[in-house]
């Protein structure tokens, strides 16, 4: 008898865990990554990569499976729908983060159940039941190839996107149960997968957009080869520890197979991802919180002489340097991994939203003066005890001297979001609120809410999805820029 591999293990706890064998944490739970998704995906409907993207998969055509979310587009192929899903849901680096590994898994294993469920005609509880299966795999394989001894994931430290490439493999087990796909199903789908997993994350360092298309191509992919293996196509068996396999591939067979054995389907990772309450880099949150914590004990923007903000050193190179360029930032995209500017926006803010919101992270407020002046005077140091609980949490420190010179110090060492600290079901409702102003009524995000929140119980995703496919605003361009040419 052939010995059982890592594929077989995941794909039989995928196979034999159904909706009723999910804990009430983890029901609950789905519905909340869910809403928050789709709230990033109305919030990011109007970036230029999410119109290429948009006027791309408008432009394919194709049957009538899956619905495109934002901009009254005909329902598309599953597979282009996710697409396009995926890039708005990781375009603000808004989505959700599961520490330590540091992935992102929500953005692309979300988009790919939503799309392959339309598809299929799913209910809400099988939809329910997909998405916890493929973050859990998702998460698993990204913990794999997390160095516990050198506190990073190796992944990065190839130039690995680990969000794209494990959100491929978790996005494809959530379509495979989807599409009614046996163990054996299963373990081909992750074979099928873990081909066409992909992402670089050079643009990290030296600019491009390529990083907002990452989730959404896992997420296409997932839902692809998920059809391909339902119409026969197979997959190695070893696909992961094998010779020529994932974790050799990428990780140069370098991984820990027990963080995907140990516990699987009675340790559940999925409510312990961390969600975003702040639309930045999530090592500028706690920055954030202690700002936001100094200004409600009475410290106005125009009293700060200097401040000193620690952080967890390996997170410097991030929010910190070089420190006049995090001090002086061009665009909202580039404050949002500014710690000065984390410092600047919980001050000088209105303090809309759940402290800071995306209107707070605007090109013209990068370069507004009150705010310039402020990150002028914020130093960005090593703290030690910050470093020693990274990267389990993502922690900060703040001292500020005034222009009195008083002293004044806050810390942060767990973040918002997570579970020492989570937002509760009205503060998600919140973020989705603020996420979708000024683009759905009132009416139509509450019923979305409030479908999010039953969700196991929707007999299909109609009342969930049909609020939100036709918001206001100008269909995409479907014209080809190739035309002519």
């Amino acid at each position: 008898m052939a010995e059982r591999t890592l594929a077989d293990e995941l794909a039989a706890f995928a196979a034999g865990t159904d909706f009723p064998d999910l804990p009430a944490e983890v029901t609950d739970d789905v519905g909340g990554r869910v809403l928050d998704v789709l709230g990033l995906c109305v919030a990011a409907r109007t970036l230029p990569t999410s119109q290429a993207v948009l006027e791309y998969v408008a432009e394919q055509g194709g049957a009538a499976q899956a619905s495109a979310l934002g901009h009254g587009l005909p329902r598309l192929p599953a597979a282009q729908a996710a697409l396009a899903n995926g890039v708005l849901a990781h375009s603000l680096d808004y989505d959700d983060t599961h520490l330590p590994s540091v992935l992102h898994p929500s953005a692309s294993v979300v988009p790919a159940a939503l799309a392959t469920a339309e598809l299929a005609g799913a209910d809400g509880a099988q939809t329910v039941r997909a998405v916890a299966l493929g973050l859990e795999v998702a998460v698993r394989l990204g913990m794999a190839g997390y160095d516990r001894q050198a506190g990073n994931s190796t992944f990065f430290e190839h130039g690995q996107h680990a969000t794209s490439i494990c959100g491929t493999l978790g996005g494809a087990v959530a379509a495979g149960v989807l599409l009614g796909l046996d163990q054996e199903g299963l373990r081909d789908v992750l074979g099928m997968a873990a081909s066409t997993a992909a992402g670089i994350i050079e643009s990290n360092r030296t600019g491009g957009t390529v990083k907002r298309l990452h989730c959404g191509w896992a997420a296409h992919s997932a839902v692809t080869v998920a059809q391909l293996t339902a119409r026969g196509f197979t997959g190695p068996p070893t696909v992961l520890e094998g010779r020529f396999g994932f974790f050799e591939a990428f990780l140069h067979g370098t991984y820990t197979p027990t963080e995907i054995t140990e516990g699987l389907g009675t340790r559940w990772a999925v409510p312990e991802i961390f969600y975003k309450p702040y639309p930045a880099n999530h090592f500028t949150h706690a920055a954030v919180d202690a700002a936001l914590e100094l200004r409600a004990r009475g410290l106005a923007p125009e009293r700060v002489e200097s401040a000193v903000l620690g952080a967890p050193a390996p997170v410097l190179r991030t929010i910190a340097e070089p420190i006049e360029q995090k001090r002086t930032p061009e665009t909202g995209y580039q404050a949002q991994f500014s710690g000065p500017y984390a410092i600047a926006a919980a001050f000088c803010g209105p303090g809309n939203g759940l402290g800071v919101t995306l209107a707070d992270y605007t090109d013209e407020l990068a370069r507004d003066p009150r705010r310039r002046d402020l990150m002028s005077r914020v130093e960005v140091v090593p703290d030690d005890r910050a470093t020693e609980i990274f990267p389990l949490q993502f922690p900060a420190t703040l001292t500020v001297r005034d222009t009195d010179g008083e002293v004044w110090y806050a810390e942060v060492l767990a973040n918002r979001g997570g579970p020492g600290r989570p937002l509760s079901p009205a503060e998600l409702g919140l973020k989705f609120r603020d996420n979708t102003s000024g683009t759905l009524s009132r009416e139509a995000a509450e019923a979305t809410r409030a479908a999010a929140g039953r969700l196991a119980e929707l007999p299909d995703l109609r009342p969930l999805l049909d609020p939100l496919i036709t918001v206001p605003g100008p269909l995409p361009d479907t014209h080809s820029p190739y035309e002519g040419r």
